[in-house]
């Protein structure tokens, strides 16, 4: 019979889930200091039930190794190495104490795997469903701090993997729920559009992309974590660098099948890339002086576009050339 946090309390629970961990409950904070040149960044992410996940179709394992990748990504897309993460949970009733166990797997499996060397915890009753908050702190080397340089018009946008995959997946997770609901799911369909689900539930990203880019000396003016579309990620760079940005529709990587996907949900892939988010891909700012050698040694991005004059706005170029301003949910129209 699963046991309830009623029978085994706050701090009993927290102790159980450290056991088998490298790390321990209820320690201080981990305390470091940067060192000349180096910088401490911080992130934070918080996900909720019904809001940013739904538990009838998302494994509890998935779900916390997604909420360590968001939350690690905003390190990785500032070029910082991570170093101490604090979670907060906050549970309704409805889970029991596996079910919490299953959840925190998947957030130590990617804890240990983007190399936190300190972990802490907490637990919180809910009234509204599963609530998972998360912070991150992470170190700048000295070399990515001295190293950067500022943006300039012509330096080039890459991304490290394919975009707008993670919402078509999400619409078939959808779809079939409201199969299941009815009694006639398809699991043949899940299969079917595998990749495209699996960006949704388990998103990849490389723990070793910053230490890559440092040992290769490139060194972005810019990163964003896309975890709410491209178009996002794009005003996000406009407003911080003061140029303007370029991006062509027919450089953006699509994962395979979402064109005949988009076709059957009647959605266009463009729309989900720029505008459906949770992809979890990395936007850098690649300085045009470095290209050369971030062409050998990141064949696995794709160079999507540049930044321009600040007069250019934030425009997408459609193949025949025009040029249609980028407006995001959330931002004024530019």
């Amino acid at each position: 019979m699963a046991q309830t946090f009623a029978e085994l309390g706050r701090v009993e629970a927290i102790r159980q889930l450290f056991e088998g961990t490298p790390w321990r409950p209820f320690e201080e904070p981990l305390r470091f200091e940067a060192k000349p040149q180096e910088c401490i960044a911080t992130a934070s992410g918080l996900l909720l039930e019904g809001i940013d996940f739904n538990l009838v179709y998302f494994p509890l394992g998935h779900l916390g190794r997604k909420a360590v990748v968001r939350v690690s990504g905003e390190l990785y897309a500032v070029m910082a190495h991570p170093e101490t993460l604090s979670v907060q949970l906050g549970i309704s009733a409805k889970l029991d104490f596996e079910q919490v166990k299953e959840l925190w797997k998947g957030i130590v499996a990617a804890a240990q795997e983007y190399g936190y060397k300190n972990v802490s915890l907490d637990l919180a009753p809910s009234r509204n469903g599963l609530a998972i908050a998360l912070s991150a702190t992470g170190r700048h080397c000295a070399a990515t701090s001295a190293g950067r340089a500022q943006a300039q018009s012509r330096d080039l946008l890459a991304v490290s993997g394919r975009l707008g995959a993670a919402f078509l997946g999400l619409q078939v997770l959808e779809r079939e729920r409201l199969k299941f609901e009815q009694g006639g799911s398809d699991r043949s369909e899940l299969e079917r559009h595998r990749m495209l689900v699996g960006a949704y539930l388990r998103p990849e990203l490389s723990p070793d992309l910053a230490a890559q880019l440092e040992d290769g000396k490139i060194y972005p003016s810019h990163g964003y974590l896309l975890s709410r579309g491209l178009a996002d990620g794009l005003l996000r760079l406009q407003r911080d660098s003061g140029l303007g940005v370029k991006v062509y529709a027919d450089k953006i990587p699509f994962e395979a099948g979402s064109s005949a996907l988009g076709k059957e949900l009647g959605i266009d892939p463009l729309s989900a890339a720029m505008n459906g988010g949770d992809d979890n891909q990395l936007l850098y700012v690649i300085p045009i002086a470095q290209y050369g050698r971030f062409r050998t040694d990141f064949q696995t991005f794709d160079i999507i576009g540049h930044l321009a004059q600040p007069s250019a706005g934030t425009v997408l170029v459609s193949p025949d050339g025009l040029e249609h301003p980028v407006s995001a949910p959330g931002w004024k129209n530019q």
